[in-house]
């Protein structure tokens, strides 16, 4: 990403979030809870944490959670839902912009979530460097989503779906080093902003290092 590129990137998500109110729901992503209710809590990594949802549920299931986002706003929004939820001692907050900047150490858990942006993003880069963030015998959790909702007739803008086949291959992960634990399409349902009804299809890669 170029430096022109991660300025428009930062200035976009920070107005997203500082202009209005709350922009997620502050509850968790369902497949990350579906994917990870039954490990054991451990040191986490939450890529593109926003306000917090996924970082927050994490800690008060006992991981120690570093929440990472390009947003000041989103990450001061997060650590007073921490404070609120009584987890502020198991959270730690840091800015990056992802594809230029990442954080240190290794994780037994490195949740990636919806890194799609209308705005530039190198998702490939970005999703390597989770996978060299996992420790041995951790998880690298990524869910995308696989197109627009059903009910969006007219693409808002350029955006980057990857099939279930191309992030494997993008990541090239060294052969017996890493066990795949789920790879697949689900559908959910998804409602419009004026309440049509309709789905949306996400793609989750679930693998394990040994």
């Amino acid at each position: 990403m170029t430096e022109t590129h991660a300025l428009e990137a930062a200035e976009f998500w920070e107005a997203r979030y500082r202009d209005g109110g709350p922009v997620w729901s502050g509850r968790p992503n369902a497949l990350l809870v579906r994917e990870t209710e039954e490990l054991t809590p451990g040191t986490a990594l939450d890529l593109g944490c926003g306000e917090g949802g996924d970082a927050v549920w994490l800690a008060s299931r006992g991981w120690r959670v570093t929440g990472v986002d390009i947003s000041r706003t989103a990450l001061e929004r997060a650590a007073g839902h921490a404070a609120e939820a009584g987890v502020a001692d198991r959270t730690t907050w840091e800015r990056h912009v992802l594809g230029e900047t990442f954080p240190g150490g290794t994780y037994d858990l490195v949740n990636a979530q919806f890194l799609q942006s209308p705005v530039p993003l190198d998702q490939q880069t970005v999703l390597r460097r989770a996978a060299d963030a996992v420790a041995p015998g951790g998880t690298l959790l990524i869910v995308l989503h696989a197109g627009w909702p059903s009910w969006q007739t007219e693409p808002p803008f350029p955006a980057q779906f990857p099939t279930l086949a191309e992030v494997p291959e993008q990541l090239a992960l060294p052969e017996g080093e890493w066990t795949v634990v789920a790879q697949e399409t689900v559908r959910s349902p998804h409602t419009s902003p004026d309440g049509a009804q309709g789905h949306r299809d996400n793609h989750v890669w679930h693998f394990r290092r040994h």
